[in-house]
């Protein structure tokens, strides 16, 4: 293709990532976190357009000399414009234009929850179209329709909460660290996921609702509390690995509605929460017992990274989408 290396630019929420694709390979994909927010149980916009000031040279910096690439090298920049923190968006989009202007170099504007489901196109096999994609981030949750990468049609989406929120949400009730979703995960790897139920609101058709979870964890741990002061931390392990499994079937109990009802020729699983390693094993036992292809993305494409800005960038040029210098950032849009 003519534009063969393009620098990813990913700065959506907390991370500040960058990643170099070179004929539709990942050279380099790097990020930098920003602990600070851990003092405060979550992100904080303006610290996080702060920090994203400071990080985003180096990390820039750090993966063209990983990937032995020269800034004239590069044939087009992409980045995220949205879905995101306005000020976190702003920092990498004005950084992205500030390089296609001084390089003369196409921009991309990449949507970042597309971006997820291309994390998929990342490494061999590729989809077989149609493909269902169940994708789960802290601030979204939909099951989608992908007849191509510039083909997604969403089907069902939740209503209230995502299911990533429902875990750190989860998690803060349990009195565990920020972040905590990948907290729960680890808990109960040594619990038993049957000690307790935990069930989900009715909804109908396609779409999620995650409130009621996380209501009937509140109810339960206020109850339990009460009659036992030191409840959360002796079961701490069997109530992760119950909840876990609640919010894991209702996810999987919809999207399996999803195939019966679209039956595509594959699925996928994408965003955030596809790193939790219960959601990983029963998505691959599903596509198994559908008799389907199953992708699954390595873990440094499941949370927010740059090679999926990169490679949805490379997708989009080829569709001849690109972006205008005074494009604005967007806080929020769907796929």
């Amino acid at each position: 293709m003519q534009y063969s290396t393009i620098l990813g630019i990913e700065s959506s929420c907390d991370d500040t990532a960058a990643a170099v694709l070179k004929e539709g390979k990942i050279l380099a994909n790097l990020t930098a976190g920003q602990a600070i927010h851990e003092n405060y149980g979550g992100v904080v916009p303006e610290l996080a357009s702060r920090a994203h000031q400071s990080n985003i040279l180096p990390v820039v910096h750090a993966a063209l000399n990983t990937a032995q690439i020269q800034l004239q090298d590069l044939t087009a920049i992409a980045y995220t414009r949205g879905p995101g923190l306005m000020g976190s968006l702003h920092v990498g989009g004005n950084f992205a234009k500030g390089l296609s202007l001084g390089l003369g170099i196409p921009l991309i504007g990449v949507n970042h929850l597309q971006a997820h489901v291309s994390s998929l196109f990342i490494d061999p096999p590729s989809p077989k179209f149609p493909m269902l994609c169940l994708l789960v981030s802290g601030g979204h949750t939909q099951i989608l329709l992908v007849k191509s990468f510039m083909e997604m049609e969403i089907v069902g989406s939740t209503i209230d909460d995502a299911a990533g929120e429902a875990f750190d949400k989860g998690a803060k009730l349990l009195s565990l660290p920020y972040p905590g979703g990948p907290l729960i995960d680890k808990n109960a790897a040594n619990g038993d996921d049957q000690k307790y139920a935990f069930t989900a609101g009715k909804v109908p058709g396609l779409d999620y609702s995650f409130s009621g979870i996380k209501t009937n964890l509140l109810y339960f741990l206020r109850k339990q509390t009460e009659l036992q002061a030191n409840f959360i931390q002796e079961n701490l392990a069997d109530i992760c690995a119950s909840y876990q499994r609640a919010l894991i079937d209702y996810l999987l109990l919809k999207f399996k509605l999803a195939i019966t009802e679209y039956k595509p020729q594959s699925i996928g699983l994408a965003g955030g929460v596809s790193a939790k390693s219960r959601l990983r094993r029963d998505f691959n036992a599903l596509g198994v017992q559908m008799g389907l292809d199953c992708l699954i993305p390595k873990f440094e494409y499941c949370t927010d990274n740059a090679a999926m800005i990169a490679i949805a960038g490379m997708y989009l040029l080829e569709s001849g989408n690109t972006t205008a210098i005074d494009a604005l950032p967007y806080t929020r849009g769907m796929v």
